[in-house]
């Protein structure tokens, strides 16, 4: 059976410790069929963030220190679609097939209420993504390898 290959997406903020990291995280086990997910940044944080590990855990039983870290935007190998977050400050060009913003709030310091209802965001917006890239509506081409 030919296997094809599954698209590359990248959730990108600027410090890869939160919003991008809790979309990585769903997408790898919600779209695990549909699409590879990753993150990156443009100015990684030393470590995610503790809330987004807490309730990622709590709630899905998603433990992101294990198999996730944040990294640089030049650690991601070629991309096929770009999902940012919403960091309010201009991405550097990172090539793509696809591109859009979430313009998602940045939880970081607010309640654990503020907190989840940024994830169900995410969660609400993978599972969108996953939808529209199954059933044909996100058109996306591959990048030039350069």
């Amino acid at each position: 059976m030919l296997q094809l290959e599954l698209p590359k997406v990248a959730f990108v903020c600027t410090h890869n410790s939160c919003r991008s990291q809790i979309a990585e995280a769903l997408g790898k086990v919600l779209g695990a069929k549909v699409f590879e997910s990753m993150s990156a940044g443009t100015e990684p944080k030393e470590s995610i963030n503790s809330d987004a590990v807490r309730l990622m855990k709590d709630k899905y039983g998603i433990d992101m220190e294990l198999t996730q870290h944040p990294k640089r935007i030049q650690e991601l190998p070629r991309i096929d679609i770009v999902i940012t977050m919403g960091c309010g400050v201009k991405c550097p060009v990172l090539p793509c097939g696809w591109r859009e913003d979430w313009g998602l709030d940045d939880p970081t310091g607010k309640s654990d209420d503020e907190f989840t209802a940024v994830i169900q965001k995410i969660e609400a917006d993978i599972r969108n993504l996953i939808q529209r890239i199954e059933s044909g509506q996100l058109v996306y081409k591959k990048p030039s390898k350069s």
